[in-house]
């Protein structure tokens, strides 16, 4: 795509739709020539000034998917979920969180439910690769 509109809304726009190159007009010729045999190739190009726009703007969406990777869960039921996924058994649990037993493993059966998994190992995994450590801090 090659325009004189270089805000954000028409970038993504552009990139949401399909464009494998997006330039603006003020480009010179000799880059213009090239943009053009890079998306020709079967490459992307950008436009250098709206690069780190992009970039910006994907590491706010990655950062958004996190957070949203535990929303529905409690303060208790993350921190349940905290201690699960450092191998901690339900009696350990409950004695760091102060709670019964069989209150613990009802959070666990929760927070099983909420992420939609059917083991600690798969919650643990969960909480690994959603940057448990990152969120609770």
């Amino acid at each position: 795509m090659l325009t004189s509109y270089g805000d954000d809304d028409n970038l993504f726009e552009a990139i949401a739709a399909g464009a494998s190159g997006y330039v603006l007009k003020q480009i010179g010729s000799n880059d213009l020539i090239k943009s053009i045999e890079t998306v020709g190739r079967g490459d992307s190009t950008l436009d250098p000034t709206t690069t780190s726009r992009v970039f910006a703007r994907m590491r706010e969406q990655a950062r958004k998917k996190e957070e949203s990777a535990f929303s529905e869960l409690t303060e208790q039921e993350l921190r349940v979920l905290t201690h699960l996924s450092e191998g901690k058994t339900n009696r350990e649990i409950a004695d760091i969180l102060s709670l019964g037993e069989g209150t613990v493993r009802n959070y666990v059966s929760s927070v099983f439910s909420k992420l939609h998994v059917n083991n600690r190992a798969e919650a643990a995994a969960y909480a690994a690769a959603h940057n448990i450590r990152d969120y609770m801090s």
